[in-house]
């Protein structure tokens, strides 16, 4: 399966030690090599950086892992192809705009009987499930709340009834993001850490690579990690339920509600 990062904080930060480790995962330390990509909001921009190429070998990678962007939300993913060739247009994170905003979308699993009915509004490039799933969210979304921007909370009732309409069929872990908040559903496997003060050290699971991070955060710092399995083998992460949608924002989970656990253990089993 595809492996997921999403990073949410309260002050703009680098993701650069979580990514470290994170990379390695495209061919190093597991075997998903069919591409990555990693989306950084600064403002109301955003930085995508997307290479089809395995990111433990990737010079594009190398240049993220060693410049420190400073983001309030980052997704990053890496693909283990199920649907579409290894190439660029396929390639997650997608990104789309919608009131004013960039979207910014990432997918782990597979949901194959998803057929859904798009009007235009949005448009696959590739041939992904994950970037039809991506689209049909905004049109249903652009639906629902029209031209007015929702607030965040009426914002995560919209998501989790949509997400609630496709939990059951499938694998469906996904990390959504419009630069404000973070949403991460757990199908199958996902879990956080929100780091805070008193800050203290971590070391890497897929690379002997340790930081101190009260020498580099503030007392104020808040940070979401999320990933698909822990990058750090000394913190505790929390693992999400099975069936299971949160928000963060400003660096802490402020909402999550059940969903539907994965009928599929394994993508195999999806077919």
């Amino acid at each position: 399966m595809c492996q997921l990062l999403g990073m949410n904080c309260n002050v703009p930060t680098d993701i650069c030690f979580s990514f470290t480790g994170f990379r390695q995962r495209g061919g190093g330390t597991d075997h998903h090599s069919d591409g990555w990509g990693i989306a950084f909001f600064e403002g109301r921009g955003v930085r995508m950086f997307l290479d089809p190429a395995p990111s433990a070998q990737s010079q594009i990678a190398e240049l993220v892992r060693s410049y420190p962007i400073k983001s309030l939300n980052v997704v990053a993913h890496i693909r283990k192809s199920t649907l579409g060739p290894t190439s660029l247009e396929n390639t997650h994170p997608f990104m789309r705009e919608m009131w004013g905003r960039y979207w910014i979308f990432a997918h782990n699993g597979h949901l194959p009987q998803f057929r859904p009915d798009l009007d235009g509004s949005f448009t696959p490039v590739g041939n992904t499930d994950s970037e039809l799933i991506f689209c049909w969210y905004m049109q249903e979304l652009k639906h629902k709340f029209g031209a007015t921007p929702p607030t965040r909370e009426a914002l995560f009732e919209a998501v989790h009834a949509l997400t609630m309409l496709l939990a059951p069929t499938g694998i469906f872990n996904f990390l959504l993001s419009n630069g404000s908040c973070l949403f991460a559903h757990c199908s199958t496997e996902l879990a956080y850490i929100i780091r805070r003060a008193p800050f203290c050290q971590a070391h890497l699971t897929d690379e002997d690579v340790t930081v101190d991070f009260a020498q580099v955060t503030t007392p104020n710092d808040r940070v979401a990690v999320i990933a698909t399995q822990p990058l750090t083998d000394n913190e505790r992460w929390e693992t999400m339920a099975p069936g299971t949608l949160w928000q963060f924002h400003e660096g802490e989970p402020v909402a999550n509600r059940a969903t539907a656990a994965s009928p599929y253990k394994s993508m195999a089993e999806c077919g």
